[in-house]
């Protein structure tokens, strides 16, 4: 199948109509039937992702999994199907080959093209779904931050934004503190994200 088969179908397209998409480096996601194609991430968004997802896996208590680019459907057909850049989950929620009960955490990498989806698109989708905490990490280099928002009454608070050197803490899913500085900082970076 190709992009340009889903797109003239009249028929919404499910989570196994994905396993026929090309393997070209693009990430794929489905929002009522309908294909969401993002370009490959470029190496400050890498680089966020593998560091957010080294230090979350070292201060996670054994009772939680820390996962890197989920499948998640968000609905029963099958036809929503979002992909956020890191989850953190229950251990014992695990689930094959896709998760379909909302994550404890959901962080999405801003880049240029994804500002707006992420910022609105996705806050509402996953609050709707239930995700009970829900991060933004800005990876330019010269505003490096993390924007944290919880879950109240079926939409997310803000409850705080955290740039450069400062220490953004927080409880939930776990205890953990991040200096955002070094998600895409050079130097030694394991030795200071913690603060």
């Amino acid at each position: 199948m190709s992009i340009r088969d889903t797109e003239a179908s009249d028929q919404p397209l499910n989570v196994d109509d994905l396993a026929r998409m090309p393997d070209d480096g693009r990430r794929y996601e489905l929002v009522e039937g309908k294909l969401d194609v993002f370009p490959a991430p470029v190496f400050d968004h890498t680089c966020v992702v593998s560091r957010l997802t080294y230090h979350l896996t070292a201060e996670a208590p054994d009772e939680f999994t820390v996962l890197t680019g989920p499948g998640v459907n968000f609905n029963a057909d099958r036809t929503h199907h979002r992909i956020p850049d890191l989850a953190v989950i229950r251990a014992d929620a695990a689930e094959r080959p896709y998760l379909t009960k909302p994550p404890l955490l959901a962080v999405e990498i801003l880049s240029p093209e994804s500002v707006l989806r992420d910022s609105n698109t996705k806050r509402a989708e996953y609050a709707d779904f239930g995700i009970e905490s829900y991060w933004i990490v800005n990876p330019h280099p010269d505003k490096v931050g993390i924007s944290e928002m919880r879950l109240e009454n079926g939409q997310y608070r803000d409850i705080t934004q955290v740039y450069g050197e400062d220490v953004f803490e927080t409880e939930l899913p776990f205890p953990i503190r991040i200096v955002p500085h070094w998600l895409v900082a050079d130097g030694p970076w394991k030795k200071h994200i913690g603060g």
